[in-house]
């Protein structure tokens, strides 16, 4: 199982890696500006519904999940921190930190035989159910004895106006597109047979996937679902950053062998979308890297430094893929930031994930 989410702090460029911590050119350090904006917390502003990818308040702005949030000195040995949302923006930075939800398994997560998942972790994003409010899936681990068929591990947190609220409900994968006893994994969003409404892929065991015809009931149940087709690695993942890779309406899948990281450079066999769905033989796909970005500064404190990229995709509307990237020290401190496509300055914005402790 996989994953995805984020949010707060100053606004402020970026400092070089291997800067001093504390205050760099104007910018507060992460962690007082985190304590600064944790009682800031907006609203999510009322949508009306819209047709930009991944947003989940329906206003026209794309939304940020993210799965890796820092964690308080007393939790560093718990559970996960949870899954984290900051909403779209119409300000510069595209995105508003203010403006946040925490997703937990305790407020969100639907139970299985009346135990609650320890697991919950963002996977994908789309409006699976076409009423102009993105929604997302999530991974669990339902309990399982270990015999038989496992149960589907995957639910749905539908968006509304006020974005991710409520409770999920399971996936529903009917039985006849189910194959082998492997968990169903790697969740993938598509319009893969050209209808107009989204889809999930799933894989299955055996080199095998689950196509889910969109749109998806309020109860997690597909439209229509065939039998699992075979020829497929143990990932899938969407082309970067256009579904659609060669333009004929159908959007299309990755399969690997591993999972692929954001931004990299890699390779994949491409599985053509069409009226049957996901499937036909594309050739090979491959990623290419997305250009090195500077790594933001931390306050001191030990443990190793890493910079991650999050997310490539356009969230100042302007048609081309933004990145995110994501510098931390493990669990104990990290910084955020979101760069425009349109040049190599000053990131729109920066944030620490601290602001949901």
């Amino acid at each position: 199982m996989s994953c995805a989410v984020l949010l707060l702090a100053g606004c402020g460029p970026a400092a070089p890696a291997g800067s001093p911590s504390g205050s760099k050119n104007g910018d507060t350090d992460p962690s007082t500006a985190a304590l600064a904006n944790k009682a800031a917390a907006h609203p999510v502003p009322r949508g009306r519904g819209s047709r930009v990818p991944e947003d989940f308040n329906g206003d026209g702005h794309r939304d940020l999940v993210l799965n890796d949030l820092v964690k308080a000195a007393q939790d560093r040995l718990g559970d996960d921190a949870g899954i984290g949302v900051v909403y779209g923006s119409t300000s510069p930075g595209a995105l508003d930190p203010a403006v946040r939800q925490l997703l937990s398994p305790a407020r969100n997560a639907a139970p299985t035989d009346g135990t609650l998942p320890g697991a919950f972790d963002a996977e994908t994003a789309c409006d699976l159910d076409k009423d102009g409010f993105a929604d997302l899936v999530v991974t669990t681990d339902p309990p399982f004895n270990g015999t038989g068929r496992p149960p589907v591990p995957l639910q749905i947190l539908f968006g509304g106006p006020a974005g991710l609220t409520g409770k999920a409900v399971k996936l529903r994968i009917p039985e006849a597109a189910r194959y082998g006893n492997e968990w169903p994994d790697h969740p993938v969003c598509g319009d893969f047979d050209g209808d107009g409404s989204q889809d999930l892929a799933v894989t299955a065991s055996g080199g095998r996937l689950s196509h889910l015809r969109g749109p998806f009931t309020r109860a997690g149940a597909p439209r229509a679902a065939g039998a699992a087709r075979p020829g497929v690695g143990p990932v899938l993942a969407a082309p970067e950053p256009k579904a659609d890779v060669n333009g004929d309406g159908y959007d299309d899948l990755v399969s690997a062998a591993r999972p692929h990281a954001p931004g990299t450079a890699g390779r994949g066999k491409l599985l053509l979308g069409g009226p049957a769905g996901p499937g036909r033989a594309g050739g090979t796909y491959t990623y290419k890297a997305v250009r090195e970005l500077p790594a933001a500064d931390l306050p001191a404190g030990s443990g190793q430094i890493a910079t991650d990229l999050l997310r490539y995709a356009d969230f100042d509307g302007d048609k081309r893929p933004d990145t995110v990237v994501r510098t931390h020290r493990d669990e104990a401190s990290d910084r955020v930031a979101l760069h425009s496509a349109k040049g190599r300055g000053a990131p729109l914005l920066t944030f620490t994930t601290a602001a949901f402790g």
